[in-house]
């Protein structure tokens, strides 16, 4: 059995996942599923950073770009825009490590060099020049699995096994395979199964029910489950009002085998993580 990764390795610094770890949502967008809007201004966005870091978020993660079923792509120059100057700001005012998540390598160095310290890829480093730049930025990466586009992605998904355990798993190691060749170090990797990402609910339980079997190589598992459709299909409530199951699904993340968890409501989730925590070491 491979050894489990207790540590992530980012441009400077060491991040320890041991006990699960509480990834903060920046999204600096006009049209997020959940909080599009929110945080458009620059000094709004900051402080909702900072308040993040406040709450115990380890990490916090910036994006200029919608990944929502149907979302239509942001071009660079906008991109840039919405958050470079996030990021920028943010290093000076918090010492949480500072996530951008973007599949476009020009982002991915201009946030490096911005202080940015973890590049989180819904297209797992796919794009032209992608991996490269992942490579030379020193940051830590996650590699997240997604069954077509945002655009089409939950139209009717289907996979070619019959189990979707499987499929999310052969993915893994494919990418793994490819960033290691690449000179990417197993050290600075992080894996997403990209709950809601060309899944249907099933798909997403079953992923959940079997999280620990994701673990290639024993590598850390990031779970972004924070007011998914999932929780609303099964709570019956819209995006703002599913803090409770939110917090629920990660806390069962947590129990089987997620090191960081991607939320929204960074306070309630930290104070449950206490919780899982305290009953996992004894």
């Amino acid at each position: 059995m491979a050894r489990l990764h207790s540590v992530v390795h980012y441009r400077g610094g060491v991040l320890g996942v041991e006990q699960p770890v509480v990834m903060g949502v920046l999204n600096v967008t006009p049209d997020s599923f959940s909080d599009g809007g929110r945080f458009v201004r620059l000094d709004d966005a900051v402080e909702r950073g900072v308040q993040m870091a406040e709450e115990g978020a380890a990490i916090i993660d910036i994006g200029g770009e919608s990944t929502r079923p149907g979302a239509e792509r942001v071009g660079l120059d906008e991109e840039l825009r919405r958050v470079i100057p996030v990021i920028a700001r943010l290093r000076s005012r918090t010492r949480a490590v500072l996530s951008v998540d973007t599949s476009k390598p020009e982002v991915m160095h201009a946030a490096a060099a911005a202080g940015a310290s973890m590049i989180n890829d819904v297209r797992a480093l796919r794009e032209p020049g992608a991996l490269e730049a992942a490579v030379l930025s020193g940051c830590a990466v996650c590699l997240m699995h997604m069954l077509g586009e945002p655009r089409t992605m939950q139209e009717s998904p289907r996979y070619e096994y019959e189990d979707v355990v499987t499929e999310v798993r052969l993915f893994f190691e494919d990418r793994l395979e490819a960033c290691l060749t690449a000179g990417l170090p197993a050290e600075r990797i992080v894996l997403d199964p990209g709950f809601g990402f060309g899944k249907t609910l099933q798909h997403n339980l079953e992923l959940l029910r079997h999280l620990d079997e994701l673990r290639v190589d024993g590598l850390p598992i990031l779970a972004g489950l924070s007011r998914k459709s999932m929780v609303g299909t099964l709570t019956g409530r819209p995006p703002e009002d599913r803090l409770c199951g939110s917090v629920a699904v990660a806390v069962i993340a947590a129990l089987n085998g997620a090191s960081i968890l991607r939320v929204h409501d960074v306070a309630a989730t930290v104070d449950a993580l206490k919780v899982v925590s305290a009953v996992r070491s004894g």
